[in-house]
């Protein structure tokens, strides 16, 4: 793919920028961090470039002056709610979150739990993060919350939540997922050193929608396909265009809130520094963008990816009609039909002539891959199989691992496994793989390739295994599927 996006400048300008708003607020800045900070795919699939642990890189650059707060809900903790693109509870996610900071030089000065009114299962969590040696804190809720300003701002509001104690120039506060109450601790805090004397502002970091790209940008309208579940969409900013006479872009829910969290700012300090929500932001990633052409495709890949996601949850119950066509209104509103994408056409085009699976994969350079699914091997397995010969200029007739092999590999699935699918999934295929490099130079030639299967766009005639659907992420390979399943089941598992 080609690369719309320079990550090194980013990674430069965007932490001088956020240093040049710590200075502004007087010395101490809490950073609300919305989206994925560790791994956000989304971010790296529309900007291709950017590498999607880019903003934990960004914050490293701070070392010792940066520590984070991480944020859950309690009512989160109680439905056991899930991360959906990783398959991780939120509690559990807390820990990952936790462990990735230490992991990366950064101090977590305390949990936060919010909404916090004696869920037996938020009482359990908190045990057990402390039992793991945390600092953990309740912040409660509170009665009007975010209209009745007097009471919010009060020792009966944020007064009574329990304070973080935090002692470097730059606080990152982050959470599992959106809804977990980040800006609320923010605010809390920010009441809580003001008590104390202490200088302190506050600032937010999302990604999307770039504020400096136009509203109907891909990239923007990317976003949206996003969070079609949760009803979000891109506006212009109305309150800058009218303290600026400029237009940016910002979304719904900051837009709404921005008077609410003026006046929280405002009874808080006296006074607010910001006219505006993108005066709040801080993101820098729309100047970053090298290649305005190449973003576009990527993004607008990603739009009918997504709206392939959106069948797909559809046909599982995962979204409700309303989802699912807010998707097909956002693909109109960019303008694509689902042809744009040139391996949906290939995999639509051969499933036609077969009654077998088939996967289609393009490229850096162009070149459409095929793979069916055969007895040994997985549509998957047998695409990215091609795609190495390729890559590596190998012929097409070359049998780079022994069917012997394979079938060997089945016997241990099935006969002593248990497993029901004898057919080799691309993790099992690849092991299968780097073993015969070891002996033979052609299939050596062949792994050396897999790193440039990354950015390649791929799309399968038939709903993708979850085992092989996560090897692809692994890969870095960006996957759509038709909403069907190979089989009638009623139950799909690996």
């Amino acid at each position: 793919m080609t690369a719309g996006f320079d990550n090194d400048m980013y990674l430069r300008t965007q932490s001088e920028h956020i240093r040049e708003r710590i200075a502004s607020v007087g010395g101490k800045l809490y950073l609300e961090f919305g989206g994925k900070l560790f791994d956000d795919y989304h971010a790296s699939r529309v900007l291709p470039g950017f590498m999607p642990d880019s903003k934990i890189r960004m914050l490293m650059e701070f070392g010792s002056q940066a520590e984070a707060i991480v944020v859950i809900n309690a009512e989160d903790i109680v439905r056991n709610k899930v991360r959906k693109d990783i398959g991780v509870g939120y509690d559990q996610e807390v820990l990952r979150l936790i462990d990735s900071f230490h992991d990366r030089g950064i101090g977590v000065c305390g949990l936060v739990i919010t909404q916090y009114n004696g869920q037996s299962a938020a009482d359990a969590f908190k045990k057990k993060a402390e039992d793991l040696g945390l600092k953990v804190y309740r912040h409660y809720p509170i009665a009007g919350y975010p209209s009745n300003i007097p009471l919010i701002v009060s020792d009966q509001g944020y007064g009574r939540n329990e304070y973080v104690e935090t002692t470097k120039p730059l606080v990152v506060v982050t959470a599992p997922g959106p809804g977990s109450g980040k800006m609320a601790v923010c605010l809390s805090q920010l009441y809580h050193e003001h008590r104390r004397g202490i200088k302190a502002g506050y600032a937010k970091f999302e990604t999307f929608p770039i504020w400096n790209l136009p509203l109907n940008h891909p990239v923007n309208i990317a976003y949206e396909a996003a969070t079609a579940d949760l009803s979000d969409s891109n506006m212009i900013d109305p309150f800058h265009l009218e303290a600026y006479g400029k237009t940016t872009v910002n979304y719904n829910r900051d837009i709404e809130i921005f008077p609410v969290l003026n006046a929280i700012l405002t009874e808080i300090s006296g006074k607010s520094p910001y006219r505006s929500p993108t005066d709040m932001g801080v993101n820098m990633a729309g100047n970053c963008i090298v290649d305005d052409q190449a973003v576009r495709r990527a993004a607008n890949n990603e739009i009918i990816r997504r709206y392939f996601a959106a069948l797909r949850d559809r046909r599982e119950g995962r979204v409700d009609d309303e989802a699912l066509f807010r998707s097909e209104l956002i693909l109109k509103k960019a303008g694509l039909s689902i042809e744009y994408r040139r391996t949906v056409t290939a995999a639509r085009a051969m499933s036609r002539s077969t009654d077998r699976p088939v996967v289609a994969a393009e490229l850096s350079d162009g070149t459409i891959v095929m793979g069916k699914a055969s007895p040994l091997l997985t549509a998957s397995s047998a695409m990215i199989l091609n795609a190495l010969k390729i890559l590596a200029g190998i012929d097409d007739d070359v049998l780079l691992i022994s069917p012997d092999v394979i079938r060997s590999m089945q016997r241990l699935k099935v006969d002593y496994l248990g497993n029901r699918n004898p057919r080799l999934h691309v993790d099992e295929m690849l092991v299968a793989l780097s073993i015969a490099a070891n002996t033979d130079p052609v299939v050596e030639r062949a792994v050396a390739k897999i790193p440039e299967l990354r950015g390649c766009d791929v799309h399968s005639s038939v709903v993708i295994s979850t085992v092989d659907e996560g090897t692809y992420k692994k890969l870095g390979m960006y996957v759509s599927s038709e909403p069907e399943h190979q089989t009638k089941c009623l139950f799909h598992g690996v």
